[in-house]
């Protein structure tokens, strides 16, 4: 069995300006990056969102696997099957998943956008701008400390940032080594998907508002409390320098050519998890339909979605899908990942108690979820049909998706369903929260609606952090909540739904000008680690530069 950037190699490859062709975009409004990926100008199209917008999210991650990511790919190309002009909205994959666990998040099997190593590794850059963007502002704030400290800060809040997973930046030590080497304090990295500057540039509209939000990043506090910005140290205008290129949206194919924008790559778990607003807006100007994920599951990335995404750029989906597996439903239900492989309906019908949650959670933001129950071999039919029957006392349509095996064609009654679904109309967008309420009230609404715990929990440092951000005049922002992808609550050993517990927050930090505040949770850190056996140590290229072992 080929491997998945072995179908990803063997694939038929059309030059990018043919995939532009098929949404109407000119040779003049494309940058090149050689025959299969370009950069969009998005300043020479009439942006004008008039497609419809379908997101795709899932039940809680588990060790078996779900791919939300495959799914996504596979409607995009049945829909291009039903004769839809249609496009995709995905998140650029982080190099520390691709070195770390997860490997690359191009899709899989038929179902994958390419050219699939590119994609996964440096693409055309923009992660690494952000990373020296972020630097830049960094080395400008200890220099400024250096040569006199004018703004009087006292205690610095930015942090570098670094696009990979390294624990031993989380705190660090710099200036050592003498007065010629700087001020000594403690510092640390966040990943740069987690990072303010990662945030800013997927909800910036334009090259304005992106200087605007830099301007706007608080960077310390002085002697007396006060919030010290980016633009007091004249900051911005070199980090746009940097930007100005990334900020514009990247255009690929899938391995059935339909057009996939792919651009920005904030985590769900510790950021908000969608790809750029610029991204997604192009799309729905030149597409009829626009197919965009949010990361992990619906606890996560699709509340996020709704509650930051959307309320911030105003494009609301018409439909939402809704990705479990078999295999998934079963660890939910308590099986160990080496039993998978048996069918266990009992463990289904325990399992569905988390599917049930993410369905009842996507009801909230006004949405009745399609379910696409993405198909492995060692799925049986009563199996199947149990996941199916189950979705129907819920009064949800259930389709098998078998976009790794079949591509777009298994993937067609899935588009047929949605395209259903958007025409019945019934979809009523609503936030789970108004701006107006405290930043308290806003996590202890996410807590309590979305991961069904009791209440919440805040240390005293988190709350006198909370006071300030409100005192500084923050406290209409929305949230944007760092905790376990791996579970509905803090507690990713915690499976299935749990509910009537105690979640805590553990620390509060200000992204303002992203425009909202991040709550963490439980043992979340924003610099993730390694594991013992990295993906690194099983990718390589040979001597014709071929790359092997991403996944």
């Amino acid at each position: 069995m080929l491997t998945d950037i072995e179908i990803a190699q063997q694939a038929k490859y059309f030059k990018i300006n043919k995939i532009a062709q098929k949404l109407n975009l000119k040779d003049e409004q494309l940058e090149l990056y050689g025959n299969y990926k370009a950069k969009v100008d998005y300043t020479q199209i009439k942006t004008q969102p008039k497609g419809k917008f379908i997101l795709v999210t899932a039940l809680t991650p588990t060790a078996a696997g779900e791919g939300k990511s495959t799914v996504s790919i596979g409607l995009a190309d049945g829909l291009a099957r039903l004769k839809k002009k249609v496009a995709l909205s995905l998140r650029e994959p982080s190099l520390g998943p691709c070195f770390g666990i997860k490997g690359g998040a191009t899709g899989g099997g038929l179902s994958q956008i390419i050219p699939m190593a590119d994609i996964n590794l440096n693409f055309t850059g923009d992660i690494h701008a952000m990373s020296a963007a972020n630097n830049l502002l960094c080395a400008l704030i200890d220099n400024h400390i250096k040569h006199g400290n004018e703004l009087k800060i006292k205690k610095v809040l930015f942090k570098r940032a670094v696009d990979l997973n390294d624990r031993a930046l989380r705190e660090i030590k710099i200036g050592l080594g003498g007065k010629i080497n700087g001020v000594p304090r403690t510092d640390g990295f966040n990943i740069t998907v987690a990072s303010e500057i990662m945030a800013i540039m997927c909800l910036a509209k334009d090259l304005k508002d992106l200087k605007n939000r830099l301007n706007h990043i608080i960077i310390a506090e002085d002697e007396n409390g006060k919030p010290i910005f980016a633009k007091d140290l004249k900051a911005a205008g070199a980090m746009t320098a940097i930007l100005k290129d990334a900020l514009k949206p990247n255009l690929v194919q899938t391995i059935e050519h339909t057009p996939a924008f792919v651009h920005g790559g904030p985590f769900a778990n510790i950021a908000h998890g969608t790809s750029s607003l610029i991204a997604a807006r192009t799309a729905l100007s030149v597409a009829d339909y626009v197919v965009t994920e949010a990361g992990f599951g619906a606890d996560l990335g699709a509340e996020k979605f709704f509650d930051i995404f959307a309320r911030i750029s105003g494009m609301k989906p018409d439909a939402v899908v809704l990705v479990a597996t078999v295999r998934a439903l079963k660890m939910h239900g308590g099986v160990l990942k080496a039993e998978l492989s048996k069918e266990n309906l009992s463990a289904i019908k325990s399992g569905f108690a988390n599917l049930k949650a993410h369905i009842d959670n996507i009801k909230k933001f006004g949405y009745t979820p399609v379910v696409a129950i993405n198909r492995f071999t060692a799925d049986t039919a009563k199996e199947l049909n149990l996941v199916k029957k189950l979705c129907e006392k819920e009064n949800v349509t259930a389709v098998i998706s078998e976009g790794w095996g079949k591509g777009g064609k298994g993937c067609l009654n899935l588009a047929k369903a949605v395209l259903a679904d958007i025409n019945q109309g019934h979809a009523v967008y609503k936030t789970i929260y108004t701006l107006n309420q405290s930043l308290k009230d806003k996590i202890s609404t996410i807590a309590r609606e979305i991961y069904h715990a009791k209440k919440i929990s805040i240390n005293a440092k988190a709350k006198k952090d909370l006071a300030k951000f409100e005192a500084w005049g923050y406290g209409n922002l929305p949230i944007c909540i760092a905790k376990t992808q791996n579970s509905i609550s803090h507690d990713k050993a915690l499976l299935g739904a749990p509910s009537g517990y105690v979640f805590p927050i553990t620390e509060v930090r200000l992204s303002a000008g992203a425009g909202f505040v991040v709550a963490l949770s439980g043992s979340i850190n924003t610099m993730p680690g390694l594991p013992k056996h990295p993906a690194a140590e099983d990718i390589d290229v040979d001597d014709n530069g071929v790359i092997s072992g991403l996944f």
